[in-house]
């Protein structure tokens, strides 16, 4: 059997991150839907759900780049510029899961200041996952040269160094009082 090339690596893991951000996104509006009614039983378990799905789309984010420095410069990089796509600055910043996940992580801001007693280990253990996912998204695209240069949307800045400001403001919505200690 022959194995998977790396954009077909790159490719497939990112669509498996889609699909775990769209589960992330259902669990958030449902755990914000159980919450606004009382029943903090059912919030749980929608935040334990968002919570896995938070850890599965980091390790399809670190699958993502299981893959040489050099294939991702010949085959990859490539494949995500014109004339494969239409933008020039192409980005996963760009895609309708990443709005929807903002535009809820923005609502629920307030709702994570205040969550009841009873939930905060839960949102303990969510914030620590985005920790998660967030390092594995820095760690390929450092992998792949992202402390060398800009990504394909920022060319003229350091690609890490935009990751880690795009990191601190969503741990700014997730956990507002900064109380969950990164990893």
């Amino acid at each position: 059997m022959t194995p998977p090339s790396p954009h077909a690596i790159w490719q497939g893991f990112h669509w498996s991150f889609f699909i775990n951000v769209q589960g992330l996104i259902l669990s958030l509006s449902r755990f914000e839907a159980q919450l606004a009614l009382g029943n903090l039983d059912e919030a749980q378990v929608e935040l334990a759900a968002a919570t896995d799905l938070m850890l599965a789309s980091g390790a399809s984010m670190q699958l993502a780049g299981s893959f040489s420095r050099d294939a991702y410069e010949a085959q990859v990089r490539q494949s995500m510029t014109p004339p494969q796509v239409r933008a020039t600055n192409f980005s996963g910043l760009m895609s309708w899961e990443h709005a929807a996940l903002m535009q809820i992580w923005k609502r629920l801001r307030p709702v994570f200041a205040a969550l009841p007693d009873d939930l905060k280990p839960q949102h303990q253990k969510f914030v620590q996952a985005y920790f998660a996912l967030a390092q594995a998204h820095r760690a390929v695209c450092e992998k792949f040269g992202g402390s060398d240069g800009g990504s394909l949307r920022f060319d003229q800045s350091c690609a890490i160094a935009t990751l880690d400001k795009f990191s601190h403001s969503r741990w700014c919505l997730i956990d507002p009082a900064r109380q969950v200690n990164r990893l």
